[in-house]
C-alpha cells in the first residue's frame, strides 16, 4: 500500500477557522479507533485499516501544528491488544518504524518532538528502536509534542508509579503524610506534561478503554461515528470548535 504524504498539499476544503484563537486545548488525546473495521467493510483485511490510519495520523498532526496545539497525545498500542490475532499485533508494532521511516523528515521540518509513553520495555526491539530514533532526532524541536502511547494501559500506569512511590517512601524520599495529587502526578508516564484538555475517540465507542484515566479527570470528551481512517482535518476542527463552546468549571460555578 502506497502511503499518501498529507504535508505536501493543502488543497482540501476546510471549515471556517480562526486558527488564532486562544480558546485552542492546548493537550489533544486521542483513541484512534475503526481501523479493522474500515478495512473489513471493503473486504481487506483489518491490518491494511491500520496502515491506512497512518496517513490519517499525518493529517492531524499537521493540522493540530496549524492550530498550536502544544500535545497531541495517540493511544498507538494497548495492553490489551496484545490479545489480537499475532499477524494483526505484528503489523501494528511495524507501523512505528514504518511511519517514522516516510514521514519523520516531515515532523522534524514542522518542528515537532516526539515522545513514547508506556510499558515500551516490552515492545519488540525494531519498535524501540524506531521510537528511540525518531525521540533523539527530534529532541531539540519545540514545537507540537506527538506522544505516542506504546504497550500503554493506565492501571498498569497507576500500578507502576505506586511502585516507584513505595520505593522513594521505603528510601525515604518522599513522606506519605505529605504526598499530594501533584506529587504522585509525578511519578506517572505523562510526568511534566499538562493533563489532556480534550478527548477525541473515533469509531463510534464511548469509553475511555484504560486511557488515561487518571489524566483525563477534567478532560471534555468528543465522540465522532467516523472510523479512523476517515478522520478528516474537518472533523478534526469540529471538534476543536464544539470544544471551544464550552465552559470548563472544574467543580465550580
Amino acid at each position: 500500500m502506497i502511503m499518501k504524504n498529507p504535508f505536501l498539499t493543502n488543497k482540501q476544503s476546510q471549515e471556517s477557522f480562526d486558527y488564532s484563537d486562544g480558546h485552542t486545548p492546548e493537550h489533544i488525546a486521542i483513541i484512534m479507533d475503526g481501523n479493522g473495521r474500515w478495512a473489513e467493510k471493503r473486504g481487506m483485511p483489518r491490518v491494511a485499516g491500520h496502515k491506512e490510519g497512518l496517513s490519517t495520523v499525518v493529517k492531524v498532526v499537521k493540522m493540530a501544528v496549524k492550530c498550536q496545539v502544544k500535545i497531541l497525545t495517540l493511544y498507538t498500542f494497548s495492553t490489551e491488544n496484545w490479545k489480537r490475532p499475532k499477524q494483526e499485533v505484528d503489523t501494528i508494532l511495524r507501523l512505528p518504524k514504518e511511519f517514522l521511516s516516510v514521514y519523520l523528515p516531515d515532523l522534524i521540518a514542522n518542528n515537532v518532538r516526539i515522545e513514547a509513553i508506556g510499558d515500551l520495555e516490552n515492545l519488540p526491539a525494531h519498535t524501540r528502536e524506531a521510537m528511540q530514533f525518531a525521540i533523539d532526532r527530534t529532541r531539540d524541536n519545540n514545537g507540537l509534542l506527538l506522544n505516542m502511547a506504546l504497550n500503554y494501559g493506565s492501571r498498569n500506569e497507576i500500578l507502576h508509579a505506586m511502585k516507584g512511590l513505595l520505593k522513594d517512601i521505603n528510601d525515604s524520599n518522599q513522606s506519605l503524610d505529605e504526598l499530594d495529587e501533584q506529587q504522585f502526578s509525578n511519578y506517572l508516564y505523562t510526568a511534566g506534561m499538562k493533563e489532556p484538555d480534550l478527548l477525541i475517540r473515533t469509531g463510534g465507542e464511548k469509553r475511555l478503554s484504560n486511557f488515561l484515566l487518571w489524566q483525563l479527570a477534567y478532560t471534555e470528551f468528543w465522540f465522532t461515528d467516523v472510523l479512523w481512517p476517515d478522520f478528516s482535518e474537518m472533523e478534526f476542527l469540529r471538534a476543536l470548535k464544539d470544544y471551544r463552546q464550552r465552559k470548563r468549571r472544574y467543580g465550580g460555578i
